[in-house]
């Protein structure tokens, strides 16, 4: 829907990849499905979720046998996106890194996106 032709509107680092078709595998899901959602301190948060069956409106990218479904709501919001996965001594994360993502909160829980005014202002 909002992709460049010939490019993912998200793509995947070979770590989310493993990462992604590991739970695919375990839950025995068709996708992962990534949206956003009101939430959290800087406005809006990241949602991920496992599905069966996929929504015919749903951008699939697949790669390296992940499927990585995007909720349409969302597509404007992740477009040019690029999800890694890292694992630290404390934590093992998805990191989402969105060039749409003006402010975060502390924790990195939470996001905010450019208002739809500061978009059309010259």
């Amino acid at each position: 829907m909002f992709g460049t032709p010939g490019n993912p509107p998200v793509t995947l680092t070979p770590a989310a990849a493993a990462q992604v078709a590991k739970l695919m595998g375990k839950q025995n899901a068709a996708a992962l499905r990534i949206g956003v959602k009101k939430g959290g301190c800087a406005g809006m948060e990241y949602t991920m979720d496992y599905v069966a069956d996929l929504d015919p409106l749903d951008e699939v990218v697949e790669q390296d046998g992940a499927r990585v479904a995007i909720a349409p709501m969302a597509q404007m919001f992740l477009f040019g996106t690029q999800i890694d996965y890292e694992t630290s001594l404390l934590e093992s994360a998805f990191k989402f890194r969105n060039p749409n993502v003006v402010d975060a909160c502390g924790c990195g829980e939470s996001i905010k996106f450019k208002d739809i005014d500061e978009t059309t202002e010259g």
